[in-house]
């Protein structure tokens, strides 16, 4: 497994070595490279450079010039306009990196030198309710960003930190001994996620009716809370039924989005408890933390109220109940102390950044985060209607998840049938098919976007096979495939002799920034780069295809193995690029 240095780097480096051959007083300066439309590359370092030297850019820029030898990498600099440097490559470079790429199975991609442990906090249902389309970005986000740190050679641990505890269960709880068969299954067989959500709502919208009409039920429910704090082992098994009944439907709704979601990392608020009063011992302790009024506060210069008094993060009630930041702060010690965590990531909707905010400043005053630890919240937007408004049903109510990936996969489905005929696909494709191209579709829409933006749920646009869309890049990868089975006996083979048509050049020039582009990815968490990416790939694929014909016969054999060769590699990176934000690729389409 070698990790092939991309061309950029290679050029890069060249150009650092000639400006310190030319100019060692300028030190070690970086010569500023990037992609150009005048040429292969462009480096603007120069400019500054002058300004620090006192010098004349032109005249620098050409002695760094003098100072490059010419060889099999770089085939041409010019100087342009007040001193910048306009560089292209040989067809040969290009080529012989790509066949570097290709014989190694991470496409040559290099692993992170400063890899760490990142404990990563996503897809966080709430026990015994729905999920809806506001659950939907945690979950998507989160398990491309899995997919992604764990590429780079990151150590990834998975934390589904759901909603299961609170003053809501003593309602539940109670109703359900009062009423034990609420909850059982029809016939002893398995149990549909569906049928264990309709039975979770339906014991809710019972004992909310009951709690809201009987005051000694009340009574009961809140006594229940007690007993449930308390740990008492009747009370403890009955929510145990809840987490188990919820998390059948959590599972079957993941499994709808080709998520796996692993039982041994599924920590709730629960997961906690046994952690919370030395907590707030540790925090009081320390005076990072102090009584106000009776609770347990944390307060901050810069978070003031509307009447400017000072907002704390209230890490212990005055009744001695333990408030959200009690559990996310036992979290963090948690993820450090006992987990090994260098960062912690939460994918976390934006709304709740200032609690964040707070939590990961309090937790850094009593050292739990520092130097060698830091904690991100990649916060993500909103789900929107068609219509620029938070997503609802005609009724005004939020949508289930279930129904959209329903309705997803069966758009996609009448997609894929209506070219099926063409290809040859059996029924069973067309079924695998559709759901590969509904969940694929959804999943894009959303990582396309910067996770911090809100985004419109538009399933006629997901679903379209023109524009940036997941279909487009699916179609993309089964054209190649298509032509690799159309090419017979000619093989893909890098031919680097040969002279390069523009097309293959831009293409060969993208399929080379996949590495790079991955780090930056993997450094910022921003998903939406890569989606970028890979529609850029897609679309100088289609460029290619309209200059370059693959296997005509009217091309010399060496020109169709190296233009298999360019499709092969490109259908590659499309397919690693694709399964890393968890899309799959069908061979046929």
């Amino acid at each position: 497994m070698a990790s092939v240095p991309s061309l950029a780097s290679t050029v890069q480096q060249r150009l650092a070595d000639a400006l310190s051959a030319a100019l060692p007083e300028a030190g070690s300066a970086d010569p500023l490279l990037r992609r150009s439309d005048r040429a292969d590359f462009q480096a603007n370092g120069i400019l500054a450079l002058a300004k620090r030297l006192k010098g004349n850019p032109r005249e620098l820029a050409t002695k760094v010039v003098e100072a490059i030898p010419a060889d099999d990498v770089v085939k041409d600099i010019e100087v342009s306009g007040p001193g910048f440097l306009n560089i292209t490559i040989t067809d040969e470079a290009i080529v012989k990196t790509l066949a570097a790429r290709a014989a190694d199975d991470r496409l040559g991609v290099p692993y992170s030198s400063g890899a760490g442990t990142t404990v990563i906090d996503y897809a966080q249902p709430n026990v015994a309710k729905e999920m809806h389309v506001g659950h939907l970005r945690s979950a998507v986000i989160g398990a491309a960003m899995v997919e992604i740190l764990e590429f780079t050679g990151e150590k990834v641990v998975r934390r589904h930190h759901i909603g299961d505890w609170g003053t809501q269960f003593g309602m539940l709880i109670q109703y359900l001994m009062e009423h034990p068969h609420e909850l059982d299954h029809k016939d002893g067989g398995t149990v549909s996620g569906e049928e264990a959500m309709s039975n979770l709502n339906r014991l809710y919208k019972a004992s909310r009716a009951v709690f809201e009409s009987d005051e000694e039920f009340k009574d009961r429910a809140r006594r229940r809370v007690v007993d449930l704090q308390a740990g008492e082992e009747q009370t403890l098994a009955m929510w145990q039924r809840f987490v188990d009944e919820s998390k059948i439907y959590f599972y079957s709704v993941f499994n709808k989005l080709d998520m796996e979601i692993d039982d041994a990392d599924v920590v709730g608020e629960s997961g906690y408890n046994a952690m919370l009063a030395e907590t707030c011992r540790l925090l009081e302790e320390s005076g990072v933390a102090v009584r106000s009024n009776g609770a347990l506060c944390v307060f901050f210069d810069d978070v003031k109220g509307p009447e400017g008094n000072p907002v704390p993060l209230i890490v212990q009630k005055s009744d001695g109940g333990f408030g959200y930041a009690a559990t996310d702060l036992s979290a963090i010690r948690d993820r450090v102390q006992n987990l090994g965590a260098t960062t912690l990531l939460y994918v976390v909707d934006a709304r709740q950044s200032l609690h964040f905010k707070m939590v990961f400043e309090t937790a850094r005053r009593i050292g739990w985060l520092n130097d060698g630890v830091k904690a991100v919240q990649l916060a993500f937007g909103t789900v929107l209607g068609k219509d620029g408004k938070p997503f609802k049903t005609r009724e005004g109510e939020t949508v289930r998840l279930v129904d959209l990936l329903d309705e997803a996969v069966e758009r996609a489905t009448s997609v894929v049938r209506e070219k099926a005929e063409k290809v040859g696909l059996t029924e069973q494709e067309i079924v695998e098919n559709g759901a590969y191209v509904g969940i694929g579709a959804v999943k894009y829409a959303d990582l396309s976007t910067s996770a911090v933006r809100d985004y419109k749920f538009d399933l006629d646009q997901m679903v379209s096979l023109n524009g940036d869309t997941s279909v487009y890049l699916q179609y993309a990868y089964a054209r190649i495939q298509s032509i690799l089975r159309k090419a017979g006996d000619r093989r893909p083979v890098a031919h680097p002799e040969l002279a390069l048509a523009p097309a293959e050049r831009a293409l060969g020039l993208h399929i080379d920034q996949f590495g790079e582009m991955l780090a930056e990815v993997a450094e910022s968490y921003e998903p939406h780069k890569l989606a970028a990416y890979l529609y850029q790939l897609a679309s100088h694929l289609t460029t290619f295809y309209d200059q370059c014909h693959v296997l005509s016969d009217d091309n010399p054999a060496e020109v169709v193995e190296n233009r298999l060769f360019l499709v092969d590699l490109t259908a590659r990176t499309l397919h690693r690029g694709m399964a890393l934000l968890g899309i799959r690729t069908p061979e046929r389409l």
